[in-house]
């Protein structure tokens, strides 16, 4: 199981970040990134934070663990720039929060995120448009299906769109508790519902996510 997408109570999870690790392995998981929501004056602190306990956990466990933020809510105009300094600091994996149906993220984000170059994953986008999937499929920004209930309901439209702009997909849990982390079965299920096929399927969940650790290797 693979999820570049998870939270602690660094921002508003409900555990520490040694401690979701430690869940994650419980389950099955083998690759993970703690992504916390970040704006500018958290951003140094959340990263300072991860980067210890991820580098304990690798060290003492057999898990591949990223250090990583989302950027939230933040204004368009300093989501590239927020994103430079993130992977600046040691961010290894740069998430932004969408226009996810189920918040009042500010129209734009989904461009402004797709278009920079230190953006690796578009967090539930919400009804992106054809014109910013494939903004996002010439960046190589990954487009997220959602395993987390709410932002989830538009996981067939970022399917569909996906498809029709030649955009790669890829499938996380943005886990905020330990019940939230996905067991292979379940994320199997949510791609399936998203109107995915079995061989589609196969490669969200195996194929995706290697060409993207591979990716953050290559840095």
């Amino acid at each position: 199981m693979h999820d570049f997408h998870t939270h602690t109570f660094l921002s508003d999870g409900v555990l520490s970040p040694i401690e979701l690790i430690r869940r994650a392995i419980a389950i099955g998981y083998k690759t993970m990134a703690i992504t916390d929501h970040v704006g500018p004056g958290n951003l140094e602190f959340v990263l300072t934070t991860l980067k210890k306990d991820c580098a304990m956990a690798e060290k003492r466990w057999d898990i591949k663990v990223y250090p990583g933020v989302e950027i939230t809510h933040t204004p368009i105009e300093d989501i590239h720039l927020l994103a430079k300094e993130a992977r600046s600091i040691g961010a290894k994996i740069v998430n932004v929060h969408g226009e996810t149906i189920m918040e009042p993220v500010i129209a734009g984000t989904n461009i402004a995120a797709v278009s920079s170059k230190y953006v690796d994953i578009l967090a539930h986008p919400g009804l992106i448009t054809v014109e910013e999937a494939t903004m996002a499929a010439k960046n190589g920004v990954l487009l997220e299906i959602s395993g987390r209930k709410g932002h989830g309901l538009a996981n067939g439209h970022v399917v569909k769109t996906a498809k029709e702009s030649g955009a790669t997909l890829i499938l996380d849990s943005d886990a905020h508790a330990p019940e939230d982390l996905m067991t292979q079965e379940y994320a199997e299920k949510i791609a399936l519902g998203s109107g995915l096929n079995k061989m589609e399927c196969d490669t969200l969940l195996e194929q995706t996510p290697l060409s993207l650790i591979h990716r953050v290797s290559s840095r």
